[in-house]
């Protein structure tokens, strides 16, 4: 992976420009994942640096590694509390209602045998809130929507989008259409609090696969 997918870099933590189609973790058929950019991620250090948290295989930008053990463990505890902000940007496949607001919709793990799992809403699931806000609309009524989630549930940007607001992202194969121009969600900026420390920030630039959108 080159260093210019590097956006945040000190002796703890790491912060890349995840790809689309890169796994974080090593996919069942053997294929490539973000194990096999480790080595490159080293930059001096003996150890491997190792994700914090997790992005799905067609999301894109910010993605949080730590550079040892014990900053590792700090940082999964900041996810857990729900003390990082993060915010994506996302193509949806039509306008949502209003300009503003936040989706407060538990979810929860369904399995079937034909479809496999996916993720739905379900008030007995777990809590999952997001904010959003639209950025902008194009000639092909869709929007660009900033989506800044509280809580970090499996897929939760996209069947927020899907059954909260009622719009899907544009090539969500799960939630929406597939398309062969790659699923258009993006981890646009990241921020983690290190107590006394300066926090960690990055900023992932907006994919050309989403084209041109005034920002």
């Amino acid at each position: 992976m080159h260093g210019d997918r590097v956006l945040f870099i000190d002796g703890e933590a790491l912060v890349i420009d995840k790809p689309a189609g890169l796994p974080v973790d090593r996919p069942r058929d053997g294929g490539l994942s973000l194990e096999n950019h480790l080595e490159s991620l080293r930059f001096g250090f003996q150890r491997w640096p190792q994700a914090v948290h997790r992005l799905d295989r067609d999301t894109s930008g910010c993605l949080l590694l730590s550079r040892n053990p014990k900053a590792h463990a700090r940082y999964q505890q900041a996810f857990e509390q729900g003390s990082v902000e993060k915010r994506y940007l996302a193509v949806l496949a039509g306008v949502p209602k209003g300009e503003s607001g936040t989706i407060d919709l538990p979810l929860a793990k369904v399995s079937t045998r034909e479809q496999g799992w996916r993720i739905v809403a379900d008030p007995k699931g777990k809590s999952a809130r997001t904010d959003w806000r639209l950025v902008a609309t194009d000639d092909a009524g869709r929007a660009l929507v900033e989506f800044r989630p509280s809580t970090g549930r499996t897929h939760q940007i996209r069947v927020h989008a899907a059954t909260g607001l009622g719009v899907a992202v544009v090539g969500d194969p799960v939630y929406g259409t597939a398309d062969k121009g790659g699923m258009l969600l993006h981890a646009a900026g990241l921020v983690v609090p290190r107590g006394t420390k300066e926090p960690i920030r990055a900023e992932a630039p907006m994919p050309e696969r989403f084209g041109v959108w005034p920002l």
